[in-house]
Parts: structure tokens; C-alpha cells; sequence
């Protein structure tokens, strides 16, 4: 059964990017440019694990992420970071996994993934 992956990037030129990679890698994907109604579509979807795009390690820019943690049907998900601000690892320490500059390598990518995937299963 494949894993699925969420996937909410706001730029959607890097959105079809992890797209592509994702896809070949063999992922069952969801991919979203916008956190609208996010909730409701990771409850229907139920992904091993998602990506999240945050522009700023703020109380704003981490509330979706620490809102995924502390509900009770998707604490348990991996929530792997995205950002190119330089102060990616407070995200960390407030709600992610994990996280990935950007630009960031996709083989690096794959390997976040799978490890994330693989400490919960």
C-alpha cells in the first residue's frame, strides 16, 4: 500500500516540483497551495505524513502546525517543515518533526521522509 503524504506549499512551482518527486517516488499524494479547510482534508485523507510550507517561525506562521500536533486525530502524523527563513529550527522546537530548508535536496527530502514515516509505523 503506498504511504500518503499531504503536501501544503504555497508557491506552486514548488509544489509541482515535490509533485513530481514524490509521485515517482511512489507516494500517494494530496497537494493543497492554500491551509483552507486543512483540517477537515487531512481527516479525510489520512496521510502517513505531511509537508508543511511555513514562511516564518511565528506564533501565526506555526499556528497551523501546532494545531496538527495537538489535535487528537493527527498528533500522531509527522509534520516535516518547509521554509527558507533562517531560523527554521525554532519551527523544531515549537511543533515540527522535522524540517527542510529550502532550496532544499531531494534526496535529502526522500530521506526526511522516509524516516519520519518509518518512526511511526
Amino acid at each position: 500500500m503506498k504511504k500518503r503524504i499531504l503536501v501544503v506549499e504555497n508557491n506552486k512551482d514548488i509544489l509541482d516540483l515535490i509533485s513530481l518527486v514524490l509521485d515517482e517516488a511512489g507516494y500517494e499524494l494530496e497537494l493543497y497551495l492554500r491551509e483552507t479547510n486543512i483540517f477537515e482534508k487531512i481527516t479525510n485523507f489520512q496521510p502517513d505524513a505531511i509537508l508543511l510550507d511555513i514562511v516564518k517561525p511565528t506564533v501565526e506562521g506555526t499556528e497551523l502546525c501546532r494545531q496538527i500536533k495537538e489535535a487528537e486525530g493527527t498528533s500522531h502524523i509527522p509534520v516535516i517543515v518547509l521554509s527558507t527563513h533562517t531560523q527554521i529550527h525554532k519551527i523544531k522546537e515549537v511543533c515540527a518533526d522535522e524540517t527542510i530548508e529550502k532550496p532544499f535536496d531531494i534526496d535529502g527530502l526522500l530521506e526526511i521522509l522516509d524516516q519520519q514515516i518509518n518512526s511511526v509505523n
